[in-house]
Order: C-alpha cells, then structure tokens, then sequence
C-alpha cells in the first residue's frame, strides 16, 4: 500500500478526533465558566439548597472540619456547574454525533434531545419541592425526649452530609426522569420492541421500586414518591412508543 492511500484511509479518522477534541474543549469551557460563576454565587446557592432543611424547622447545621467551609462552596458550585453546562454538553455531543446522521435520523433524535433538559429539570423540581421537604419532615421527627429519662435527642445535620443527601435527591429524580427518553431510544435503535416492553410492565414496576429504595431515604413515604412517577413514565412511554410506532408505519406505508 502506497503512502498516499494510507494518508487517505487516516484523514477520516483524524478528522473525526480533531472533532471530538474539539467538542470536548468546548463542553470543558462551558464546565468551566458554569464553576466559576457558581463559586462566585455558591453562598447564594447554598442558601436555597437548605431552604428545605429551614422549612422543616431545622435551623442548625454544623461542620467538624477546619477547611469544610472552602469544601463545602467547591462541591455547591460544582453541583452547579454541572445542572448549568448539562445542555451546552449535550448539544456538543449532538454537533458531534449529527453529521454521521441520515436527514430521517435526525428529525427522529431530535426530540428525544430537546426533551431531555426538561425531562431533568421536572424531576429535579419535583425532589426539590416535594421529595425533598417530606423526607426532612420524616426523618427530623426523630427528636425530642426519651421517655422519661430526661434525656432530649436533638437533629445535628452535618453539612457535608446534608448536601450528598440533598444532591443524591435531586441527581437521582432528575436522572430517573429521563426513563421515557432511554426506552423510546432503545426501541428506536431496535434493541427492544414494544411488545416486549408492554410484556415487562410488572418487572418495571418492581424495578422502580428497587431504584427508589436504593436512591431515596428508608421511608415508604419517600420511594413512592419517586416509584410512583417512574411507574406513570414507563407507560407513558409505552403510549409514546406505539404512537410513533405508528407514525413510522404509516410514512412506510406512504412512501411505498
């Protein structure tokens, strides 16, 4: 093989990396200036991440460590950045991804891009909003005299673990609102078909319920508020799949 065809067979391949290079320094950039920002306004953040905690009548809230106060602003504003940059990375990822796409292939990915910010933003809201307090509220009642001892048991959050929790929260609602979106790709791509999806409803349903225990409090009050939307997604998604199902069938149809 001569040196001007194997010039010709790595052109390709290097254009692609010098692409994905590209994409990535980008959604670094935007990673970066979202941090930056966020460390800027992180006691502002973290004054709406503990409104919860301040609603649900805890109104202290500790640190053991001599530097957590400085670790406590980078893990904010980070968290931030993070919910900030989600959609510059995501549309990267599409500029990276859209030109190996037919013109078909990209009506069809499209929407499922779009939806996805919404989908996390509705999730995280709902944690923030209603999960979020009720677990406060739940586990927070733990407090008060024991028996008759005289002894008072009082709530000492840490800070470092109030966040974890707090983000493990809002991550874990935000990522499992993204079901839909997962199982339209999946039978869009052929890896599953509606009717083995719509002949699985019952391990769905048991598997929201293990994702809830596993990413919630152990509370009953708290997994089915995050198993009983997953369940409500998954058949939503079931209709959205036959709909465009159809919608496939008819264009065939047509076109032939």
């Amino acid at each position: 093989m001569s040196g001007a065809e194997i010039d010709d067979t790595q052109a390709p391949l290097l254009d692609h990396l010098i692409e994905l290079r590209r994409r990535l320094l980008w959604s670094v950039l935007a990673l970066a200036v979202a941090f930056a920002g966020s460390l800027y306004f992180a006691r502002s953040i973290f004054a709406i991440l503990v409104a919860p905690l301040k609603a649900a009548g805890q109104l202290t809230i500790i640190n053991t460590q001599v530097f957590g106060g400085f670790l406590v602003e980078i893990k904010i504003a980070f968290f931030a950045a993070l919910m900030i940059a989600f959609p510059v990375v995501a549309n990267q990822l599409w500029q990276f991804v859209a030109p190996g796409l037919y013109r078909k292939e990209k009506r069809a990915l499209l929407p499922f891009l779009l939806a996805t910010p919404v989908l996390f933003a509705a999730g995280a809201a709902m944690a923030y909003f209603i999960a979020i307090p009720t677990a406060l509220k739940f586990l927070l009642s733990f407090q008060g005299q024991v028996g008759d001892t005289g002894v008072t048991q009082t709530p000492l959050p840490d800070v470092n673990d109030y966040l974890k929790f707090v983000m493990q929260f809002i991550f874990g609602f935000g990522l499992s609102f993204l079901l839909p979106v997962l199982l339209m790709l999946l039978e869009h791509a052929g890896i599953v078909t509606y009717e083995q999806l719509k002949g699985a409803w019952r391990y769905a349903v048991v598997g929201a319920f293990g994702i809830a225990a596993v990413l919630t409090p152990p509370d009953v009050g708290s997994q089915l508020l995050l198993a009983i939307p997953l369940c409500c997604l998954y058949f939503l998604a079931l209709v959205a799949i036959k709909f465009t199902r159809n919608r496939r069938e008819s264009r065939v149809e047509s076109e032939a």
